[in-house]
């Protein structure tokens, strides 16, 4: 009696030993499927990004000199989702993807200089208080970055509204989080942060104060006057476009506009890297990884979890076992 009882017990056992076998490949498919996408495809995919190099000045002949180089990193366009449009997942997703992407970014290529370029939320133009707060949060969540980087931020018409939506209050609270600085310096090299949204140039009174203070900036560097003028830029970066492509001014002044950091907006978001002294510059793109190839990966696990699944059950032939008797059937031919 005692033999039968254990022989009846482990013929229980063997049906629940196999679901605990099955439970655990499929855990450990899911966890490395998930570490893959999740977090080291971004460091597979930014670590090819390198930073682009600036040829040495020379003087009538002669040794090249070599002058301080500011790493600055250029993004634009991340439309944080607001109360009001996207589902709840669209917003998780593509936040986790820019938060992943902007931290994996710092820690492999330690930008001196961060500038993200306008339309930082999506429905800053008309986000009650409370929305807005609650988006400011987030936001600083996930663009947190050490003490030594910089993190300049200027304002998109999502984030203040067109020029027929914009007004003071807006404004002013957009410039209360991320400052109303125009002129910022570093290592010899000016760059001056421009509120393009306000220069309709009809009068009003958020453009007639946005001209005053390009007016201040411009008698700082010992410029002239309007904008190109004003300035006399050597370079101009922007965003708004959600796409890269480049103009030149009056022949000779590049403008480059910075591709989306979001898959909101691109299925390939990048952004730019330059490195810059005051007397040249170098850029180069840095792509993010692909909307679609992370997606394929993860319909590619679901079906390995199902086929392994019928296959545990006997419902479908293994393929490593059919594999397996078509060779030993063609060696014992």
């Amino acid at each position: 009696m005692a033999r039968i009882g254990l022989g009846f017990g482990r013929w229980n056992f063997h049906p629940l030993k196999r679901k605990s076998s099955l439970l655990l490949k499929l855990i450990a498919v899911v966890f490395a499927v998930l570490l893959f996408c999740e977090f080291l495809i971004y460091y597979l995919v930014i670590f090819q990004c390198k930073w682009p190099e600036v040829k040495p000045t020379t003087d009538d002949g002669e040794q090249a000199t070599r002058e301080p180089v500011l790493k600055a990193m250029f993004l634009a366009d991340t439309h944080l989702l607001g109360e009001f449009l996207g589902h709840w997942l669209d917003k998780l997703r593509r936040e986790w993807q820019m938060e992943r992407a902007f931290q994996t970014a710092l820690w492999l290529l330690q930008p001196e200089v961060i500038f993200i370029l306008g339309d930082v939320f999506d429905e800053g133009k008309w986000s009650t208080p409370e929305a807005w707060a609650d988006d400011v949060a987030r936001f600083q969540k996930m663009f947190r970055h050490p003490s030594h980087m910089q993190l300049k931020v200027v304002a998109g018409n999502h984030d203040i509204g067109f020029h027929y939506e914009m007004n003071i209050y807006k404004v002013k609270r957009f410039e209360k989080v991320f400052s109303s600085e125009r002129l910022f310096s570093w290592k010899g090299i000016n760059f001056v942060m421009v509120n393009s949204v306000a220069l309709k140039g009809d009068g009003c009174g958020i453009c007639s104060k946005a001209e005053a203070e390009l007016t201040e900036v411009s008698h700082r560097l010992n410029c002239s006057r309007e904008l190109l003028w004003w300035l006399q830029p050597r370079l101009v970066l922007s965003g708004h476009t959600h796409s890269a492509c480049e103009v030149h001014h009056e022949g000779r002044v590049p403008e480059l506009s910075i591709p989306s950091f979001s898959w909101r907006n691109r299925n390939n978001p990048s952004f730019i890297m330059g490195s810059i002294t005051p007397t040249d510059y170098a850029l180069s793109k840095c792509y993010l990884p692909r909307e679609h190839v992370v997606l394929i990966i993860y319909c590619g696990a679901v079906g390995f979890l199902v086929v392994l699944t019928l296959t545990h059950f006997g419902l479908l032939a293994s393929p490593f076992l059919s594999g397996s008797n078509l060779l030993r059937k063609h060696k014992t031919r």
